[in-house]
């Protein structure tokens, strides 16, 4: 029974004479998920946007570092079925679906 309680992921882009910086903060709380997406490119002001998943949503949800996870014990075991099929979300913050 794993649960992702919180994530952070951060990328940054080194381009002259403008870096970006783009944070992803998904934070889990009783009534579902926060997704908080905030973006900033050179010296302007960071673009902040927050949006929520529902529990009902997010049942079965499989985020990077519990995917890792699975992916580790399913090679140890070396059981993987062609039907493995979960909930995830991408890069965006926006739901989809990850296959195994």
């Amino acid at each position: 029974q794993l649960e992702t309680l919180e994530q952070e992921e951060q990328e940054c882009l080194e381009l002259r004479p403008h870096p970006a910086e783009k944070r992803t903060h998904i934070v889990s709380h009783q009534h579902g998920m926060t997704v908080t997406k905030t973006l900033q490119e050179g010296e302007a002001e960071p673009q902040c946007q927050s949006f929520c998943y529902s529990r009902a949503k997010l049942r079965g949800l499989l985020l990077e570092g519990a995917s890792l996870l699975l992916l580790r014990v399913l090679a140890r075991r070396q059981t993987v079925t062609s039907d493995l099929v979960f909930p995830a979300m991408d890069t965006e913050g926006d739901l989809c679906t990850s296959s195994f």
